[in-house]
């Protein structure tokens, strides 16, 4: 973990153009499509993640800490958590 000011303006300017590795990108690659839409994650999207160095364990971790956090944002936001 870093607190590089630099480093996470790039992330959320454009994680795609951060100075991160190829791994980074590919596990930000797959979170991103598992948030707009999971039922488009294919075999080919884990051959992806497999080919930069995550196994299979390492891929359901992906998988189950995204999914969980866009589970718990939905919940904070139909809620009304931290609105006015």
């Amino acid at each position: 973990m870093t607190l590089d000011e630099e480093l996470v303006r790039a992330l959320q300017d454009d994680y795609r153009n951060a100075p991160i590795s190829d791994q980074e990108k590919a596990m930000l690659d797959y979170v991103a499509q598992l948030t707009r839409d999971a039922t488009r994650i294919s075999r080919q999207d884990h051959e992806r993640l497999r080919a930069v160095g995550f196994d299979d364990r390492g891929i359901l971790q992906i998988t189950l800490i995204a999914s969980w956090f866009n589970y718990i944002n939905r919940v904070a936001d139909a809620l009304g958590v931290g609105r006015d």
